[in-house]
């Protein structure tokens, strides 16, 4: 089968800048990197095929053989297989400690592979909890448990192992371990932790526990622990930064005459004050009743969105009495101004 166009596997054209095709790999190898695609082997493949593209086109001397004679030009000594290919000083393994540095575990480059009893920083233990609304404006505590693990015999923690072809060494991600240095260890009991989640907390930030995560190999560090804070929807409230939103329905005469009516927020009951003469889709403040940011301690407001109702169930007596109330309002446009200035314009419409 043909090998695809360099340009098109990181979809960038072909005048794209160094800069450029440095930012298409590293989208593009974070989403199909096998630490977050376990056992894909579809991503596998097209994480080796934009590995090889940006090994090309990140390197001046080869992207120049291959924009003048293509994939032939790579066994002209310009590419893979070639007297400047993996064996050079920027191989497979130089590529991905350049782009990815401590994003997967830590990073690992050449020379870290180079020595398996070197050091290994443990990886990073990612993990996602659900709460409600109330407990990420008040903060709470979550329990969560972190498997236990060894070092990956396979690769002795590096989380890569060096693939001999020919003459050339290519790096790959660890088969057994898929890059994390760790494997499970069923002799041991999983780590319970309780992860404090600070008051004023939105959805999808993440708290950090530094150093526990999977332990380090020979002596290295322990990954760190990111709890990601997923927040469920609530059922009167909307969350829009530091305030909160909420449609507070009210009857035809309380929107007539004014009143107040009690009113749930995050800290308790209050009295909202109905304005006489309130439409719908009113917006009534609460100052104060939102919640405090995590970092500035401001706290938002609560904004209640007002909803007329319009009777229903009417009876026979009722609906003469409305009758009668209708009647009695004379000219329609002195009460219903926006219906009298819609009417206005619809007539104006129809003349124009």
């Amino acid at each position: 089968m043909d090998k695809r166009d360099y340009y098109e596997v990181l979809g960038v054209q072909k005048n794209a800048s160094e800069a450029e095709i440095k930012k298409a790999y590293r989208k593009l190898a974070m989403k199909y990197h096998p630490d977050r695609n376990a056992g894909d082997k579809e991503s596998e493949k097209k994480f080796q095929e934009i590995g090889e593209a940006y090994e090309v086109l990140s390197d001046a001397q080869k992207r120049a053989a291959y924009d003048q004679f293509g994939h032939a030009g790579m066994n002209m000594g310009g590419g893979f297989g070639g007297a400047q290919g993996f064996g050079n000083a920027q191989g497979f393994g130089d590529v991905f400690g350049d782009i990815f540095g401590d994003i997967f575990g830590g990073g690992r480059g050449r020379g870290q592979q180079q020595d398996p009893n070197r050091p290994q920083r443990g990886a990073d233990v990612q993990m996602q909890r659900e709460i409600t609304l109330e407990d990420a404006v008040h903060g709470t505590t979550v329990e969560v448990e972190i498997p236990a693990t060894k070092t990956c015999d396979y690769c002795k923690g590096a989380g890569a192992v060096t693939m001999q072809q020919g003459f050339f060494a290519m790096q790959q991600t660890c088969p057994a371990c898929r890059g994390s240095g760790q494997v499970s260890d069923p002799s041991k009991s999983a780590r319970k932790l309780s992860v404090k989640i600070p008051a004023g907390v939105d959805n999808g930030d993440r708290v950090r526990l530094s150093g526990e995560g999977y332990e380090g190999s020979n002596k290295g560090p322990s990954g760190d622990l990111f709890v990601q804070v997923l927040v469920k929807p609530h059922s009167i409230f909307q969350r829009d930064g530091n305030d909160l939103h909420c449609e507070v329905p009210i009857d035809f005469v309380t929107a007539c005459l004014g009143g107040e009516i009690d009113m749930p927020t995050l800290d308790g009951k209050v009295k909202l004050k109905i304005p006489a003469e309130t439409q719908t889709n009113k917006k009534l403040r609460l100052k104060g009743k939102g919640v405090k940011a995590l970092r500035s301690g401001i706290t938002g407001d609560l904004f209640c969105h007002v909803v007329v109702e319009t009777p229903v169930n009417l009876n026979k007596e009722q609906k003469e009495l409305l009758k009668q109330f209708q009647d009695s309002l004379g000219d329609a446009k002195k009460h219903s101004p926006r219906s009298a200035s819609w009417f206005d314009g619809v007539k104006s419409f129809f003349k124009g």
